[in-house]
C-alpha cells in the first residue's frame, strides 16, 4: 500500500478524493450555467476562468512567503470551509432567481483566492507527512484521486445539469469541500509552526525566486509548465462553448464525452508509479510531456459523428500524459527544494502556471472572436507541443534529484 500505510496520509488522501470530484463538477457546471442560464458570450465565459486564476497573478508570491511562516493544516481547513460557503451561495441565489454574472464572477474569484492558499499549503504539507522516498507514491495516490474525479466528475455533472439544473451540481461541489475539511481536522501528525525569522516580504519572495531561477531542473520545469498552462488555458476557455454551440451537443453528451476521454487519467494514476519504476522518473516525465503535446493536436479535429472520436482519443492521451508529468514533476520539486523554502518555491511555480491563465483565457476568447473557435484550438494545440523543447535540460538527469543546498 506504500504511502497509504501512513494513517495521516490516508486521511489527507480521503479528504482529497471527494474534494477533487466536486471540483471537477464545477469545471463543467459553471461555464454551462453562464452559457445556458445567464446567456453569457464566449468572451464572458473566458472571463470566468480569468477570475478563477487571477489571484495567483496578483498575490501568488506573497501567499507562498506567508505559508512558509505558518502551520499548514489550519490554512487547508479554513480554505475548504470558505470555498464551501462561496460555492454554496450560487445555488441559493439561483433558487431565489437573483443569480447574475457579477455574482458568478465574484464567487469564482473568491474560490480561486482560497484555492491558491490551499494548493500552496497542500503541496508544502505533503513532505511533512511522508518520507522523501514515498513522495512519488504519495503524489501518485493523489493523482489517482484527480484522475478518478476527472473520469466521474464531468459525466456526473452533465447528467445532474441535464436532470436537475446547474444549482444542484454546484451544491454537491460545496458539500465536497466540507467533506475535505472534516477529514483534514482528523490528522494527528503535529503541524509544527516554522521557526521564527526576520520578516521581510520582498526578501522572502526573492529567496524562492532565486531557488527556481538558479536550479536548472526547477527552471526548466517551471518554464514548461508556464507555457503549457498559457496554451491550455486558451483551449479550456472556449472548448465547452465550442462543443455546446458550434457542435450543438447537449450537456449530458459533453459530460459523457469528457468521461470517456478522461479514462486516460485513471489509467495514469494507477500505472504512473510502476512506469517510473520501469523506465525511470525522468523518462516517465519526458514521455508524459511529449504524449500530452502530441495528442492535443487531435482536439481541433473534433466534429459531429465519427469525428467525436478525435476528442475521446485526445482526451485519453492528454489526461494520461498530464497525470504522469504531474506526479514526477511535483516529486522533483519537493525533492530538490529545501524544506524551509518549499512554500515559496511552490508559490513561484504555481504563480507562473496560474498567473498566465488569465492571459491565456483572454487570448483564447479574443482569438476565437477573430479566427473562430476551431482555429484557436489549433493555435493552442501547437503551442503545447512546442513547449516540450523547454525540457531539454532534463535529459541529463537520471533519477529523483537531491535537495538543493
Amino acid at each position: 500500500m506504500g504511502a497509504l500505510r501512513n494513517q495521516d496520509f490516508r486521511r489527507l488522501w480521503l479528504a482529497d478524493l471527494v474534494s477533487q470530484l466536486g471540483s471537477r463538477i464545477d469545471v463543467l457546471a459553471v461555464p454551462l450555467l453562464a452559457t445556458t442560464a445567464l446567456g453569457a458570450s464566449v468572451f464572458e465565459v473566458s472571463l470566468l476562468r480569468t477570475a478563477e486564476s487571477l489571484p495567483y497573478l496578483v498575490l501568488g508570491l506573497q501567499a507562498g512567503a506567508w505559508c512558509d511562516r505558518v502551520r499548514h493544516r489550519p490554512v487547508l481547513i479554513a480554505a475548504d470551509f470558505g470555498r464551501a460557503a462561496l460555492i454554496g451561495s450560487i445555488p441559493v441565489a439561483a433558487w431565489f432567481g437573483v443569480l447574475g454574472l457579477p455574482q458568478l464572477l465574484a464567487v469564482v474569484f473568491g474560490v480561486g483566492f482560497l484555492t491558491m492558499f490551499f494548493d500552496i499549503a497542500h503541496q508544502t504539507y505533503l513532505p511533512r507527512l511522508v518520507p522523501r522516498e514515498q513522495l512519488p507514491d504519495a503524489n501518485a495516490r493523489l493523482a489517482t484521486n484527480l484522475s478518478m474525479a476527472a473520469v466521474a466528475g464531468p459525466s456526473a455533472a452533465g447528467f445532474i445539469v441535464q436532470a436537475l439544473g446547474n444549482a444542484t451540481a454546484l451544491a454537491a461541489d460545496a458539500l465536497s469541500y466540507l467533506w475535505s475539511a472534516l477529514w483534514l481536522r482528523r490528522i494527528r501528525t503535529p503541524d509544527v509552526r516554522p521557526e521564527p525569522r526576520e520578516r521581510h516580504l520582498l526578501r522572502e519572495i526573492g529567496a524562492g525566486l532565486r531557488v527556481v531561477r538558479g536550479h536548472p531542473i526547477l527552471r526548466a520545469i517551471s518554464a514548461y509548465y508556464a507555457c503549457t498552462s498559457f496554451f491550455q488555458s486558451m483551449h479550456l476557455a472556449i472548448v465547452i462553448v465550442f462543443l455546446s454551440r458550434d457542435l450543438g451537443l447537449a450537456p449530458w453528451v459533453i459530460g459523457l464525452l469528457s468521461t470517456s476521454s478522461l479514462t486516460g487519467a485513471l489509467a495514469a494514476g494507477l500505472t504512473a508509479r510502476r512506469l517510473g519504476d520501469g523506465v525511470g522518473p525522468v523518462r516517465a516525465f519526458l514521455g508524459g510531456s511529449l504524449l500530452f503535446g502530441l495528442v492535443y493536436q487531435l482536439y481541433p479535429l473534433t466534429d459531429r459523428g465519427w469525428a467525436l472520436a478525435c476528442y475521446v482519443v485526445a482526451g485519453f492521451g492528454s489526461s494520461y500524459g498530464v497525470i504522469v508529468k504531474s506526479v514526477f514533476g511535483t516529486s522533483f520539486q519537493q525533492a530538490i527544494t529545501p524544506p524551509d523554502l518549499l512554500g515559496r518555491v511552490n508559490a513561484t511555480t504555481r504563480t507562473l502556471i496560474y498567473g498566465v491563465i488569465p492571459l491565456g483565457s483572454l487570448a483564447g476568447g479574443g482569438l476565437a472572436g477573430v479566427l473562430g473557435m476551431r482555429a484557436t484550438l489549433h493555435v493552442a494545440a501547437a503551442g503545447i507541443l512546442v513547449s516540450v523543447a523547454l525540457l531539454a535540460p532534463l535529459r541529463k538527469l537520471r533519477d529523483l534529484p537531491v535537495t538543493a543546498s
